[in-house]
């Protein structure tokens, strides 16, 4: 037994999921106890370590969160608007905090998610990233010192395996802007791309 946060993964197959295992995994202050795919997955029921092509980690992954999550202090959650969606209640219901990177996220989404936050911590960003936090705080100081002679426009590039347009960071961006003006994001975006848009 340890006194450190139990953590689970969700979507351990995915790019970002295998990083947050190796990064949980190689912290001395935290422990993975959980990792989880969606239901009907190759990995489900398989060790994870050898899912990914490690040596055994003596973990299967599952496909029941609220089991997962019970024994949980944290839940790590960089998937896709729906399922964050359905982990954020069950985390509510577990006590758990839920970091959230998931992208792509509806306002009805969002909505969901800040009723799961009455009952746990929820951690949501677009970009976990220090130095992009900074950004936005900078974006948000210069767009309210240029007036409206000034247009700002928000251009992202991403690998090619981006699912959704725009992307955390660029809306993180764009919001700071707008409320740098005194204005909703909403009321002024103009957008090229919008929604899962599928890989670029």
């Amino acid at each position: 037994m340890t006194d450190q946060p139990g953590v689970v993964v969700t979507g351990v197959s995915g790019r970002m999921g295998q990083m947050l295992v190796k990064e949980v995994m190689a912290s001395d202050r935290l422990t993975l106890v959980g990792a989880l795919e969606r239901e009907g997955h190759d990995w489900v029921g398989r060790d994870l370590g050898l899912a990914m092509g490690a040596a055994e980690m003596g973990l299967k992954v599952s496909d029941d969160a609220l089991e997962a999550f019970s024994c949980a202090q944290a839940v790590i959650d960089f998937t896709a608007p729906a399922a964050t969606v359905a982990f954020s209640e069950l985390a509510a219901q577990a006590r758990a905090v839920h970091v959230i990177g998931t992208t792509g996220l509806s306002d009805d989404d969002i909505a969901a998610i800040d009723r799961a936050a009455h009952h746990a911590v929820v951690v949501r960003a677009g970009n976990m990233s220090l130095g992009v936090n900074l950004l936005t705080r900078m974006v948000k100081q210069v767009a309210s010192a240029l007036d409206a002679d000034w247009d700002i426009e928000v251009i992202e590039a991403h690998h090619h395996h981006k699912v959704d347009a725009p992307s955390g960071t660029a809306l993180m961006l764009g919001e700071a802007a707008a409320e740098g003006r005194g204005v909703k994001l909403s009321d002024v975006s103009d957008r090229g791309r919008d929604g899962i848009t599928g890989a670029r």
